[in-house]
Parts: C-alpha cells; structure tokens; sequence
C-alpha cells in the first residue's frame, strides 16, 4: 500500500525509530531473506541462499529480531494506542474509545498535541503494517531452524576469536538450528618440515652471533645473516602453528559433535572466482 507506507516513511516517529531502534538493520535483513526465498521457491531463481552475518555476538541480533519486533509490538503502551482500532466494531469499541479519550488527554498535557497526533499516525499505520512482518518474520524464523538450512560458523584460529565461536556455537544449540560445523581460516600449515621451532631458533641465533662477530661484511656474513633470517621466520611460524593447532583441538574436545574444517592461510587476498575455488578446494581438504 504506496499510501500507508508514505505515512510510516513520513512520520517523525519512525525516522527517530528507524535510527535508533536496536536491530532495526537485523529487522529489514529477516524481511529480505524472507523475500529472496520466496523468489527462489516460486521462480527457481537461486539454488542456494548465503547470508554472510557480521561477528558473532553481532549475529546474534539477526536471530533475535523477531522475538525483539514481537515484544514491542506486544507492548503495553502501543496495545493502549491500538486498543480503539482493534476494539472498532465490537460492541465494546465505544467503551474503549472512552477510555482512550481519557487516557490521550492525559498524554496530550505531558507530551503535548503534536506530539501525540504524529504517535498516534505512527502508531494507527504500524498496526496493520508490521503485524504483516511480525508473521514473515516468524516464518523466517522459522526457515532458519529447517533441516534444509545449515549455520557455518567462521573463526580465525585466535583464543579470543573461538572464544566467540564458542558461545555462537552454544546458542544455535540452545535455539535448535542446525549447525553444519566450525570452519578455522587462515591457519598457518607445515607439512612436517623436520626442523622444530627449537632448532630453527637456535641456528639462527648461533648464525646471528656469528655474523655480527665478524669485523666487516662479507659474502659469507652476508649469508649467514640471511640464514639467521630465515631461520627465525620458521621458528615463528612453526610456533604459531603449533598454537592454532593446540586451540583448534581445544575446541574440538569442549565440542566434539561440531564438524571443524580449516583453510590454510593465503598469500593474498581472495577477490575473484579463482580464489574462491582455491578457498574451495581448500575447505575439502581441511574438513574433518
């Protein structure tokens, strides 16, 4: 309806709401993918629908917007602004009409004429309006726990990161969605190189003090510098490495019906097609 949805855009009221509302962006988010489901059921549009979630507490507010919505809508004070319209005619319309009238004169002299009219609109065109959205957004919901959905959970291989993923993880478990498993991106991969941190660490130290023993620069100070280097940089990875590894399976162990895949760490950004099949095949093999 163009015309009552000029009331609602128009109103002081909702432009106030509408920026200062908490989830008012996770609101229009359950809307949309309501939308593009719709489509992809009646017109075969899409095979698969992502919806990629911003941090996980963040996330959060994504699945709790519909019990948000509900509670507001459900609230005392907009059922009293209702009440004349839902009472309208009903036998008991004119008595809550009375009581309106006795209960807007009171408001009128706290919050003045104006003031009231523009809630009143607000009010009068969100009635009909978001109760529509309140049953989309219920059946949304709804969608979210179907076995044809799967959450994916994605965390950097960092303590305060899975820390994260762990209450997420939680509380898809405590709403019943289906959770497909955990995925650790970006995590340093050594394919048993034979030469532990410990040993790196110490040639390059040892290298180290030997170049720097010399009394000028040399071709060989020159390399064993350039060795030390490199040597330390393994240390560090292999040290790294062993640190993610050590708080994936920490993970694992505290949630052992949870999938877990990892991506090993790229040497660029992924911005095109073929990174993401890079990322793909990566996945496939990371997963366990």
């Amino acid at each position: 309806d163009p015309e009552r949805s000029e009331q609602i855009l128009s109103n002081p009221f909702y432009q106030a709401l509408s920026s200062s509302f908490a989830g008012t962006q996770e609101y229009m988010a359950m809307e949309k993918l309501g939308q593009l489901h719709l489509r992809a059921v009646d017109e075969g549009t899409w095979d698969l629908i992502i919806v990629d979630t911003p941090p996980s507490r963040s996330a959060l507010d994504f699945l709790d917007a519909p019990a948000r919505l509900g509670s507001f809508l459900d609230g005392r004070f907009i059922r009293i602004l209702t009440a004349p319209a839902r009472g309208a005619g009903r036998g008991i319309g004119r008595l809550a009409a009375m009581g309106f009238g006795i209960f807007t004169s009171v408001l009128t002299k706290i919050l003045g004429a104006q003031v009231l009219a523009d809630l009143g609109t607000f009010v009068a065109a969100i009635d009909t309006t978001f109760g529509g959205f309140r049953e989309r957004a219920d059946a949304t919901y709804a969608l979210l726990k179907d076995p044809g959905t799967s959450f994916v959970v994605v965390a950097a291989p960092e303590r305060d990161a899975l820390r994260e993923a762990a209450y997420f993880v939680e509380r898809l478990k405590q709403d019943d969605m289906p959770l497909a498993g955990l995925v650790l991106n970006r995590m340093q991969h050594m394919d048993d190189p034979g030469l532990t941190a410990e040993q790196a660490a110490s040639g390059a130290q040892l290298l180290g003090e030997r170049a720097a023993a010399r009394q000028a620069d040399t071709p060989d100070s020159e390399r064993e510098a350039l060795t030390a280097a490199l040597l330390d940089l393994h240390a560090q990875r292999m040290r790294l490495a062993d640190r993610q590894r050590h708080l994936a399976d920490r993970f694992a162990a505290a949630h052992p019906g949870v999938a877990v895949g990892t991506v090993t760490a790229l040497a660029g950004d992924v911005h095109d097609l073929d990174g993401l099949r890079e990322v793909g095949a990566l996945l496939a093999e990371g997963s366990s």
